[in-house]
């Protein structure tokens, strides 16, 4: 068969527990839906870590993130590594790109030919970490006000963005079906939606009837119950600050459905444009998102941990005319995107590699062959809410978390989904906890990683506090770029402020 064409659809912050493919019968994903009857569907796929700039870093260079040095969304994403778009190149794709991928630092491109949009969030390192605080927690920007404000209405900033989003994904489809060449191509499209704020127009809010959105399973834990990455997160994030009640959680679910299904429609058109320029049965398309959402979960939002909502994503190869619908139930991660392009791209296993990754090839999966899957996720932590390095290893259907050599936590999905039992003491399950904290340790020193991040921190942030974040390495493509969205230390929740019509920004009801 010719070399496949690449469509790379990527959501933001999508958990998988809330899609359909993934049991959630309420959501209303007509496209996504079908991507997965017609696809292969990984049940169980894994960001390598909660949080977007390392996260799309590692995804695209196959590697874990701290190994490339990514901690946090102020982190720098080498030019000097290469990506699967570098190695795509070398294979003589077009590679191109339209919307965030979340780039920190002077390379907004790493590999791609072009990109059609600007960056919603900043490229610079306003948003770096400050361990030097120790464990005095200072809510972030990302407070529970954008919870609170959760509704519906006429139009948001995020609605701008993934428009724009949208409309150059659909062009650039049709752009590449005018090439005068047989040259393959891959197109990277990658929204916004469904990160909070928990915002939505009407036209989206009213597919649902409020009275049918579901609460959250699980509800919140006290703070003396919690894990200790989880009690962080609940004062970095401002939780004993802020009142949340059952109607805000209510809101926030109805507008993140609602969410799901604008994505889901630009979904729709970009296969329609496919469709339409006879390439759909040359293209692989491949579905997923950089990390999840807790969704109030616990009495957890954003993301940040390791739980399901928060690490279990969604990835769905669809290519009919290449592989049957299936499946896949053995555990992998966002880093084996990297190698399964590159094998089908090269039409044979690619061996090439600069640097050795981590990530491994699913192709065989894609065929109905999962023997050569290791059936292991392992997935980092050391951003926001964090005062040291985090890793979790999932095997099978157990999964391990080592939260900051403070607590380790041991989960058997199959007989707790809701990881509300921890196993970690229970002499059962000793053999299996000493099996993946081994894995866990194999590679790293939490010692020198620790140092290593903490220099690293230091150094972004003298380098912020002495320019005030000029230069701002965003992506121009519009005269004005420098200026539109998020940019230096302005906070995400300012998102839910920039929406028609206006809303008053919620405000603590009580300081600690």
């Amino acid at each position: 068969m010719k070399k496949p064409n690449f469509l790379f659809i990527m959501a933001d912050q999508l958990a998988a527990p809330a899609l359909a493919p993934y049991g959630d019968k309420n959501v209303i994903s007509p496209a996504i839906n079908a991507l997965a009857e017609e696809g292969v569907v990984f049940e169980n796929a894994y960001c390598n870590f909660p949080i977007c700039g390392p996260s799309r870093a590692s995804m695209h260079a196959g590697r874990l993130p701290f190994s490339i040095g990514m901690h946090d969304n102020a982190s720098e994403f080498m030019a000097s590594i290469p990506t699967f778009a570098h190695y795509l190149r070398d294979l003589n794709y077009r590679v191109e790109l339209s919307g965030k991928m979340h780039f920190v630092g002077p390379d907004q491109y790493h590999g791609y030919h072009t990109r059609h949009t600007t960056e919603i969030y900043p490229a610079n390192f306003a948003w770096t970490v400050d361990w030097s605080k120790g464990r005095e927690f200072r809510p972030t920007n990302l407070t529970m006000a954008p919870v609170i404000e959760s509704g519906s209405c006429i139009r948001t900033l995020q609605m701008d963005y993934d428009d724009e989003v949208a409309y150059n994904g659909t062009q650039a489809i049709y752009d590449l079906a005018r090439q005068k060449t047989d040259q393959p191509w891959m197109l990277t499209v990658s929204f916004t939606h469904p990160h909070s704020p928990f915002v939505i127009s009407d036209e989206f809010w009213d597919l649902y009837k409020h009275e049918d959105i579901p609460l959250p399973t699980v509800p919140p834990i006290a703070v003396e119950a919690m894990d200790h990455l989880s009690r962080n997160l609940h004062y970095c994030q401002g939780r004993h600050e802020f009142t949340v009640t059952d109607e805000h959680r209510r809101n926030a679910k109805h507008a993140y459905y609602g969410m799901i299904s604008y994505i889901d429609r630009k979904i729709g058109a970009l296969r329609d444009a496919l469709t339409n320029c006879g390439m759909a049965d040359d293209t692989v398309i491949i579905f997923a998102a950089d990390h999840g959402e807790m969704m109030g979960e616990r009495g957890m939002w954003y993301k940040q941990h390791f739980f399901e909502w928060a690490a279990h994503v969604p990835l769905i190869f669809h290519a009919p005319s290449r592989w049957s619908p299936s499946r896949v139930t053995e555990n992998c991660s966002l880093i084996d995107i990297m190698p399964t392009l590159l094998d089908l791209a090269n039409d044979k296993p690619f061996v090439e590699y600069v640097d050795s990754i981590d990530g491994k090839s699913l192709v065989n999966a894609l065929h109905n062959d999962t023997s050569s899957l290791n059936d292991i996720a392992i997935s980092e932590f050391a951003a926001d809410g964090s005062t040291g390095p985090s890793r979790m290893v999932k095997k099978a259907n157990l999964k391990y978390m080592d939260l900051e050599g403070e607590e380790s936590l041991l989960f058997d999905l199959k007989t707790d989904p809701h990881e509300l039992k921890n196993l970690i003491a229970e002499p059962d399950y000793a053999e299996s906890a000493a099996e993946l904290a081994s894995i866990c340790e194999a590679d790293w020193s939490r010692k020198e990683i620790y140092e290593t991040i903490y220099t690293n921190q230091r150094r972004r942030l003298k380098v912020h506090q002495a320019t005030g974040g000029d230069q701002t390495y965003v992506n121009i493509v519009r005269l004005n770029d420098g200026q539109r969205y998020i940019r230096n230390d302005s906070a995400a929740d300012t998102k839910a402020r920039a929406r028609l019509p206006y809303v008053e920004g919620a405000k603590p009801d009580k300081k600690s």
